[in-house]
């Protein structure tokens, strides 16, 4: 079974793109992060028609998540339980297996803009909130696969600077923190459990030829519970579709589970 993530900063934008990478890598299910449209305009029939079941949470202009599975999706939720928020960018589903349920968790992580300010505080509590829930969600789920842009590099090998941004958005000590919190709720971080090459980004700036001079992040990840640790067979970063005319300034990140 495979699983993905992909910020693909704007759907309506990027759908060809979507549509042709998935064609090329029919993964079982993936997570979408920032589609930037409303749940009216999602392209539920153009992925209907690509094989894919879908729930979304749209959000006009901003944020926005969605879920695609071969297999039907039920009990979906729709951002933190009990967190009081505006943004959309949390959406679950659980997804019937040959295995089992397993419990798919797609967010996509507050930005923060920068230590200090206003959204940074926001994006501290909101990471704590999901903690919090995905607590519950572990007990409730043991099969659990958390996706998304996490807008976290959890290491100074994730990030092409780590000297020159230390402490920056991204690299501060809390965020990193509030990721290894996460870990201790029993999650494990797939791409780490391979060898995997140096400076291997998930992310890179359009601006300063930021991909061609590879001054990238590794800000998307796979993270999968304790139940599932030991089923990751291979996770890898898809550089591809970076290439693409008008990318996503993201790639897609895909898990294989045995």
């Amino acid at each position: 079974m495979q699983i993905a993530t992909w910020n693909v900063n704007s759907l309506s934008v990027r759908l060809p793109q979507v549509l042709d990478w998935l064609a090329q890598n029919p993964v079982d299910a993936i997570g979408l992060q920032e589609l930037k449209l409303v749940d009216e305009k999602f392209p539920l029939d153009a992925l209907k028609a690509a094989g894919y079941h879908a729930a979304s949470f749209g959000q006009k202009t901003y944020n926005g998540v969605a879920v695609l599975s071969r297999s039907p999706l039920r009990d979906v939720v729709r951002n933190i339980p009990g967190h009081d928020d505006v943004q959309a960018r949390v959406i679950a589903a659980t997804l019937d297996t040959a295995d089992g349920p397993l419990r798919l968790v797609n967010c996509y992580f507050v930005n923060g803009q920068a230590p200090g300010s206003e959204k940074f505080a926001y994006k501290l509590l909101w990471l704590e909130a999901l903690r919090r829930w995905l607590e519950t969600e572990l007990h409730a789920h043991p099969r659990l696969v958390l996706v998304g842009d996490f807008n976290v590099a959890p290491e100074d090998r994730d990030s092409f600077d780590p000297v020159g941004l230390k402490d920056t958005i991204h690299h501060t000590v809390e965020e990193r923190a509030h990721f290894q919190a996460l870990l201790q709720l029993g999650l494990t971080d797939a791409y780490r459990l391979f060898d995997q090459p140096e400076k291997s980004f998930s992310w890179w700036d359009y601006r300063m030829l930021g991909f061609q001079k590879n001054r990238g992040l590794r800000i998307d990840h796979i993270l999968v519970s304790a139940a599932l640790k030991d089923r990751v067979q291979a996770c890898h970063i898809d550089r591809a579709p970076r290439k693409n005319p008008q990318p996503s300034d993201h790639a897609p990140v895909v898990v294989q589970l045995g």
